[in-house]
C-alpha cells in the first residue's frame, strides 16, 4: 500500500481506523458505553458512505478525463483521412486554394504539369502573389532509373488491364520527365513572382507527395486505390516537410536561371537548346517528332484523374 493511495483514500482509512478502535475497545473492556458504541458505529458507517461517494466522484472524474483524451485522439485521427476515387482530385483542388507554395515528389509529375502548376500560376498571376514550387522527379537522363520506374508502373498497370497505348515504357517515362522539366522552365519565364526549382532523383518512388500550406496529400499511381490526406496541424505534416527537403538535398538540382527564352509554343530547336543549357541534353536518338511530343506533354498534358 503506497503513501499516494493512503492520501487519495484518506477518508476511507480514517473510517476504517475509527471502526477498528471502537471495536477493540468494545470487545476487550467496558470502556465504551452502548450509546457511545452505537453512535460510533453510525459515525463509521457515515464515514464509509462519504468515502464511497468520494471514490465514485473520483472515478467519474477519471472517466470524464479519459473520455476527453479519447475525443481529442479521435479528432486528431480525423485530420488524417483516406481518399479514394474523385475525392483525390477534389482534395488537390482544395489544397490549391489560398496557397503560395507547392512541393511535389513523385515519378514524372504528369498531374503536376497538367493541372497543379498551371492553376497555381494562374492564381498567383491573378492575385499578384509570390509562388514557391519545388519539384522532385526521376532523372530523365538516367535511363536505368527510367527503366526501373517503367517496370514498376507496368506491374500494376497489368492488374488493371491498361491499354497498350497507355503502357509505361522507358521511352514514355523519359519523355514525361523531360516534359515536366520543360514545363517548369516555360512557366518560370511567364511569372516573375514564381520561384521554382527542379530536382532530379535516381531513386524510384512508389508514392506521390503534394504539399501545400494547408495539407499534405499522398497518392499512388492508381487513383482508385486509397490515398491519404494529412492536415497542416498534424505532426506527420511537419515530418514530411523535413523528409521532402532531405530528398531534394540528395537529388541533382537544375539551374533554371539564364536559360534561353521559350516561345508561347516552343520550337524544337528552342527546346533542344534549353536542355543543352541545363546540362540535361536530350538523347541523340530523339527525333524532332519525339521533341514535339515532349512539348505537347509539357504544355498540353491531360488530367490523369479526368474520366
Amino acid at each position: 500500500m503506497s503513501v499516494a493511495w493512503v492520501i487519495r483514500n484518506l477518508d476511507v482509512v480514517i473510517a476504517v481506523g475509527l471502526g477498528l478502535t471502537i471495536g477493540f475497545l468494545d470487545v476487550f473492556g467496558d470502556v465504551v458505553s452502548d450509546d457511545v458504541s452505537s453512535g460510533a458505529t453510525l459515525l463509521v458507517l457515515g464515514a464509509l458512505a462519504v468515502g464511497s461517494m468520494s471514490e465514485r466522484l473520483r472515478r467519474m472524474s477519471d472517466i470524464r478525463e479519459a473520455s476527453a483524451e479519447t475525443r481529442r485522439a479521435l479528432e486528431d485521427l480525423a485530420m488524417v483521412r483516406s481518399l479514394s476515387g474523385d475525392e483525390v482530385g477534389e482534395a488537390l483542388e482544395t489544397a490549391r486554394q489560398q496557397t503560395n507554395r507547392w512541393y511535389f515528389k513523385g515519378g514524372t509529375g504528369t498531374y503536376l504539369r497538367a493541372v497543379t502548376l498551371p492553376r497555381c500560376v494562374e492564381a498567383a498571376t491573378r492575385q499578384r502573389a509570390q509562388l514557391s514550387v519545388k519539384i522532385d522527379i526521376i532523372n530523365p537522363g538516367d535511363e536505368q532509373t527510367c527503366s526501373a520506374y517503367a517496370r514498376f508502373r507496368q506491374t500494376f498497370a497489368r492488374q488493371r488491364n491498361v491499354a497498350a497505348a497507355d503502357a509505361w515504357t522507358t521511352d514514355r517515362t523519359r519523355k514525361e520527365a523531360y516534359a515536366t522539366v520543360l514545363a517548369a522552365c516555360w512557366f518560370r519565364q511567364r511569372l516573375d513572382t514564381l520561384e521554382i526549382s527542379v530536382h532530379l532523383s535516381s531513386g524510384v518512388p512508389t508514392l506521390r507527395f503534394d504539399l501545400s500550406e494547408s495539407c499534405l496529400i499522398i497518392t499512388q499511381d492508381d487513383p482508385s486505390r486509397v490515398n491519404l490526406l494529412v492536415a497542416r496541424d498534424q505532426p506527420l505534416y511537419d515530418y514530411y516537410v523535413t523528409e521532402l527537403h532531405q530528398s531534394r538535398e540528395q537529388a541533382v538540382r537544375l539551374d533554371l536561371r539564364g536559360i534561353p527564352s521559350l516561345s508561347e509554343e516552343p520550337t524544337v530547336d528552342e527546346v533542344r537548346t534549353v536542355f543543352d543549357e541545363l546540362g540535361l541534353p536530350l538523347p541523340a536518338v530523339f527525333t524532332d517528332g519525339d521533341v514535339g511530343e515532349i512539348i505537347g506533354k509539357a504544355l498540353h498534358a491531360e488530367d490523369p484523374y479526368r474520366r
